[in-house]
């Protein structure tokens, strides 16, 4: 680390200093390839400026907010000073509507909470396999999100967590996810279709709710509830098909779809 220390050099055996040196340290930064590697430690290219905070474990870090980073296309690591980068703080990059890519780092756990909620520039999303859960309204109000990739890891995705992304047309809800929280994908009017791996076991209160140009919905063989209007407003559905294992439909839960017979 950077700062001046005094170098002794002993006698192994009678421990009397043989010389004695001062000496200052300096930090380098980085400074990357054409390889997007330093030249110096060697580590991946990331995103400079970001503030990151240790855990209180000691033991990993998190992303805590955009700190002076002007970058567009932002860069995750997947380690930083040595300990694993593991969580997106809450709101850390929230209404930073510049951002128009992010790369996030395979040691990433957890998003959390609004952390890119209402960034309007971002256009796609990988979430790696890492990851297990993703917070309330994580990528809130993206209204130029068009493409979104979610890793097999993930298993829950929280409230509002997709929710008013009006030009996402599609997404694959990989088998690992067992709960889609309420809100989850409510006013996405650019989804069309949308299948529910039998993983899951529950939908919440208005998930697909106001998705106006979603025809037809594959529930999967794992649903056993459907909660309050869950569906409602999806005026373009023509077809669905519930399965025989599904106990409980809360009510409204497919109110004003119109070209449901």
């Amino acid at each position: 680390e950077k700062g001046s220390y005094d170098v002794v050099i002993r006698c192994t055996e009678c421990n009397v200093i043989l010389s004695s040196t001062h000496v200052k340290t300096e930090m380098i930064a980085h400074e990357w390839n054409k390889t997007k590697h330093c030249k110096y430690c060697n580590c991946d290219y990331f995103s400079q400026d970001l503030q990151f905070t240790l855990s209180p474990s000691g033991t990993s870090y998190i992303i805590s907010e955009i700190g002076s980073c002007v970058d567009s296309d932002i860069v995750i690591p997947a380690n930083y000073k040595g300990n694993p980068v593991t969580s997106i703080n809450y709101n850390a990059f929230y209404n930073c509507s510049g951002l128009t890519s992010i790369k996030i780092g395979n040691n990433v756990t957890s998003i959390g909470s609004s952390a890119f909620s209402g960034c309007s520039g971002l256009t796609s999303i990988t979430i790696p396999d890492s990851v297990n859960s993703i917070g309330d309204y994580a990528f809130g109000y993206c209204s130029g999100l068009t493409n979104v990739t979610i890793g097999n890891g993930v298993t829950s995705i929280g409230n509002g967590a997709f929710r008013g992304c009006i030009k996402l047309t599609s997404i694959t809800i990989p088998d690992s996810v067992t709960s889609i929280g309420d809100y989850a994908f409510s006013y996405c009017s650019g989804l069309t279709s949308i299948t529910i791996p039998d993983s899951v076991t529950s939908i919440g209160n208005s998930a697909f709710s106001d998705c106006s140009e979603l025809t037809s919905i594959t529930i999967g063989r794992g649903v056993t509830s459907i909660g309050k209007w869950a569906f409602c407003g999806c005026s373009s559905l023509r077809s669905i098909i519930i399965p025989n294992n599904i106990t409980s439909i809360s009510y409204c839960a497919f109110l004003n779809c119109s070209w449901l017979t």
